[in-house]
């Protein structure tokens, strides 16, 4: 369910968390299940955010998958958790994630606006980065420098997921953190973590620093394997 966004805002004028989710829907991710796990992960996001009273009205989402056909497609416009819908990745075409970010980073901003204008108070920005790839796209790199200079000045919050093979050193260079390596095909327990995050971000007031959970049941500990 797509609404427009400052109807949506004049009706709720609660603070808000506003979270960017970049899925990964290229070929490669039709392999071995990938992407049929990915969609169960994004219905249990779906499923618990609604779940709780405060993240349903204060956690905003926008979706966008990189691949064929649009190259970078948004399959879910800025919406509240309570009207969030999963929506179902398919998988083909390539990876044009400095793209993709970029367009992350504008929308956020295009948000933050709307949030101003309304006259309501928002938490910093994340934005997530689901990749089994690298970035086919020229120029990323500057993608890449635009996303940290933006982490760097407080106006977001990075955090990269490398999935399979997923080449960790260049999505490393879209954040001031290290990306974590997803384990296995673990898209339920990430969408579970990042819910669970997001319900204790919704609480947190603008100016409060807010603490991610451990993210020990989907990701793989560097030194561990």
């Amino acid at each position: 369910m797509n609404l427009i966004p400052d109807v949506a805002l004049a009706d709720n004028t609660s603070q808000r968390l506003p979270c960017v989710v970049i899925l990964d829907g290229s070929s490669s991710m039709a392999e071995g299940g990938a992407i049929e796990a990915l969609n169960e992960g994004l219905r249990l996001l779906e499923s618990d955010l609604k779940a709780d009273d405060v993240a349903r009205q204060r956690v905003r989402i926008l979706v966008l998958r990189i691949g064929a056909p649009n190259d970078v497609q948004v399959v879910t416009d800025w919406v509240d958790a309570i009207d969030f819908e999963a929506p179902e990745i398919e998988a083909n075409g390539t990876t044009p994630l400095g793209l993709a970010v970029h367009r992350a980073l504008d929308e956020i901003e295009a948000e933050k606006e709307r949030y101003r204008d309304n006259g309501i108070p928002y938490n910093r920005p994340w934005l997530f980065i689901l990749t089994d790839g690298e970035p086919t796209d020229l120029g990323w790199e500057r993608a890449a420098a635009e996303c940290c200079a933006a982490e760097e000045a407080g106006r977001v919050s990075v955090f990269g997921v490398g999935v399979g093979d997923a080449g960790l050193d260049k999505l490393a260079r879209f954040s001031t953190r290290q990306p974590l390596r997803l384990k296995g095909l673990a898209f339920r327990e990430f969408f579970l973590w990042l819910s669970r995050s997001a319900r204790v971000g919704s609480q947190a007031a603008p100016s409060d620093a807010i603490q991610m959970a451990a993210p020990s049941d989907w990701a793989v500990v560097p030194g561990r394997g």
